[in-house]
Order: structure tokens, then sequence, then C-alpha cells
């Protein structure tokens, strides 16, 4: 898998756009922590933070597939970068009004999620155009999932070293300027300036007429609750035992788990279908969430954090391929997009549960919240067996064409189902 992971960064473009892409999506990735820190530090509440956060992750919950949708129409460079340089105003207003009117913080976080580029998905569609044949794209996929949490287990580090270094604040401010050098890197190269959607069927629900991809966006809301939940558990574990810094690790933890989990599952072929091992991954990541709540010393929390997440980039690549084989037509960027907005309305609904449940019952009962969401996606999947064992495309391979991995098959994996 190694070799084949370096025979994907050698191809023209590849390293540039993975790595811009990680870059941008950095301050989305810290957005809820960089804000959970910075608002203890002006001395607000957990429920303020909580608060802030969830409207940041409503915001991106709006703003994703409406941006994805305009990518698909207008191309990636007309988007993604304006998009990119509004979201990290909106944070440096934040940064520098701080929280004492209310309103003005609510808003300015509200642009910040708003008008989070839809890097993610942008990636997703110019893989193709890259790297030409299939098998390369799929082994993308499941790079692209292992790399996400590098970012995810170094970003959390990264916020916590600029807090030690400086204040909050300028962790804000120098996680998105960071953001935008990397919107600005993708937008420049060449696959993402010529990159163009395939044609679409008009209709005005566009990829959500797909009733799997429903199914999938459903299961995906109470993965994002989850860990929503865990940002705010995890800070007021750390305040529990009087030291800052367990936040970071934690989160690291959670991070480092599921990088390890991501490159062992990469490492071989699955066969049968990805809607079934995706039901099995997301049953275990429930399974890793619920030790949580028994809340032991800092050393043995960041082992369970660890653990938690190990499933986390395996539930995440099984479920690229699920939005591959459901999505219609000429909606690649949008669908991608819906999953990013149903994650992150989840977190939103988490972070705001979380943070009155800390209030009200302590500790152990935030990550009970973690441990329902993910029994919550497991039910919603076994729910709809039914549709998603049906997808809406057979397998499709147009060399350069944004739908080439609809009805494709696991990144980097065999499968015997054929639609």
């Amino acid at each position: 898998m190694a070799a084949g992971y370096l025979d994907i960064l050698r191809a023209r473009h590849a390293a540039r756009l993975l790595t811009g892409t990680l870059v941008g999506r950095l301050p989305n990735g810290t957005a809820n922590i960089a804000i959970v820190l910075f608002v203890r530090a002006e001395g607000g509440s957990y429920t303020l933070a909580g608060a802030l956060a969830a409207v940041y992750g409503l915001a991106t919950a709006v703003g994703q597939p409406l941006l994805g949708r305009a990518v698909d129409l207008y191309g990636q460079p007309r988007v993604q970068l304006p998009a990119a340089v509004v979201s990290a105003l909106g944070m440096a207003v934040l940064a520098v009004a701080g929280c004492g009117f209310l309103p003005l913080a609510y808003a300015a976080v509200a642009v910040a999620g708003l008008f989070t580029p839809p890097l993610e998905g942008g990636l997703r569609a110019l893989w193709p155009s890259v790297l030409g044949g299939e098998d390369r794209v799929h082994r993308a996929y499941a790079m692209d999932a292992v790399a996400q949490e590098v970012m995810f287990t170094a970003g959390p580090l990264l916020v916590t070293l600029l807090v030690a270094l400086w204040s909050p604040a300028a962790a804000l401010l120098v996680i998105n300027a960071i953001g935008v050098l990397g919107a600005l890197s993708v937008v420049l190269s060449e696959p993402s300036r010529t990159w163009r959607s395939a044609p679409r069927e008009a209709h005005w629900l566009g990829a959500l007429r797909s009733p799997g991809l429903l199914a999938l966006l459903g299961s995906f809301f109470f993965v994002g609750l989850a860990l929503g939940s865990i940002t705010v558990a995890g800070m007021a574990y750390a305040d529990d035992h009087g030291r800052e810094s367990v936040y970071g690790w934690l989160m690291a933890a959670l991070g480092l788990g599921a990088l390890i989990g991501g490159t062992v599952y990469g490492a071989r072929q699955w066969a049968g279908a990805p809607e079934r091992r995706l039901r099995v991954v997301v049953g275990l990541l429930a399974l890793g969430y619920l030790p949580l709540m028994l809340t032991p010393g800092p050393v043995a929390m960041t082992v369970l954090a660890a653990v938690s997440g190990v499933f986390l980039a395996p539930a995440v690549a099984c479920s690229f391929i699920v939005v591959d084989r459901h999505a219609p037509r000429g909606t690649v960027t949008e669908a991608f997009s819906w999953l990013v907005t149903s994650f992150g309305v989840g977190a939103a609904v988490g972070t705001a549960v979380a943070g009155p449940a800390v209030e009200l019952g302590g500790t152990a009962w935030s990550f009970a919240v973690a441990g329902a969401g993910g029994v919550a996606a497991l039910l919603v999947l076994l729910a709809t067996g039914p549709v998603l064992s049906a997808p809406a495309r057979t397998a499709v391979a147009v060399r350069g064409s944004e739908n080439d991995r609809n009805g494709a098959v696991e990144p980097g994996f065999s499968s015997g189902h054929q639609a």
C-alpha cells in the first residue's frame, strides 16, 4: 500500500493538490477546538463555547452544498478562493472583537462557516483528471482518508502550540491565514483551473434525489454528533484535571487512532459490497465511543481516545465509495459537500448538546452523548439497508470526467458487488 501511495504522489500535481487541500481545510478541521479555547480564554462558559461552535458548524452545513453546486456550475477558482478569504475574515473579526458583543461574535462565526470552501469535494473531483486510471483514483481515496487524519492529529497540537506561544486569538488568525494559502495553492494549479463538471440533469434537489445518499447522510449526521460532543467533553475533562494541554493530547490521540486504523484498513483488499462493510465499521466505531464515559486518569483516557478513533478513517473511506455509488451524474462536488454538511450539522448539534450536558451532569454525561451518537449512526444504516443495497449507478469510468467514481468500488479494494 505504501508503494501505491508513492505512485500516486509522484503523479504530476497530485502532491500539490493533496497538500494544498489539507492545508486549506485546516481552519475548518480545527475550528471547534480553536473556538472553544478562544471562548474559554475570554471567560465565556461551556454553553457559549458550544453555541458558537454550533453556529459555525450549522453555517458550514448550509454553505457547503451551495458552494459545492456553485463549483459544479462555475468551476473551482471562481468559488474556492473568494470563499476562503471571506471565511478567514469572519474568524479574524471574532479574534479581534472577542465575545463582548455577542451578536457580532455569532455573526462572525456564521460568516466564517458559511463561506468555508468545499475543498474536500473539489479534490475528489480532480483525482480522475490527475491520475487517469480507475485503480489509482480508488487508491487516492484511501490515501485521502489517511491524510485527513494526519491533519486531525497535527491540527489540535498546532492550535494548542499557537495558544501556548501567543494566544487563542493569535491561533485563530494564524490558522485561517494558512488556510487561505492552501486554497490559493489549489486553485492556481492547472487541474483546478481547467476542471469542468460533467453534464447534469436539471433537478432542484440535485444530489439529494438519491435515496441511498440520503440514508448515508442520515448516518453520518450522528457520527458528526459524536465527534462534536467529544470536542466539548474533552475540554471539560481537561479542566477537571487542571491541565489545558490534556485537551490537545486527547484530540490528537483521537486523530492518531484514526490514522492508524485507516493505514491498517487500507493495507489489505476487501471483498463484498462497501455498504455492508460500512455497517460493520460504524458498529465498531460506536463500540469504541462507549468506554469514554469511564473518564479515567489522563494517560488511560488518552489511550481510550486513540482507541475510539481507530475505526473513524475506515468509516470515512468507505463512505466515499458509497457516495460515489449513489450520487447522480454531474453532482460530484455537491454530493461530497452534502456529506460534509451532514457531518457538520451533527457536529454542531453535538457541541450544542454536550455543553449543557457538562453543566448538568458532569463530564461523563457529555461523553455519553458521543456513545449515543455512534449507536444512532449504526441504527440508521441498519434501518436503511435495502435502500443502500441498490446503488443508483453501475460502474462508469470516463477518463477525466468528474463522475469517474460513480458506481466505483472502494478505493484500493476489490468488491464482489456490481449494481
